[in-house]
């Protein structure tokens, strides 16, 4: 089963720890990065979508990251 995450954070140094713990996981980025002004927080977002194969059945109660 393929599964998906979004990953979004501020635009910080821990945002893209984030994303690079994930690939050393095994996920795959899938698309490309978003990045956008969050008014209310006066802060830069970021979100980046990934990807990976797992050997598990879908269940609502997986925590996808931690697979």
């Amino acid at each position: 089963m393929k599964i998906y995450r979004l990953i979004t954070g501020d635009d910080t140094n821990e945002y893209c720890h984030k994303v690079t713990e994930a690939l050393s996981k095994g996920w795959e980025l899938h698309g490309s990065s978003n990045y956008a002004y969050d008014a209310a927080r006066g802060s830069m977002r970021c979100g980046q979508a990934v990807v990976k194969d797992v050997d598990v059945e879908y269940s609502r109660s997986l925590n996808f990251g931690e697979l």
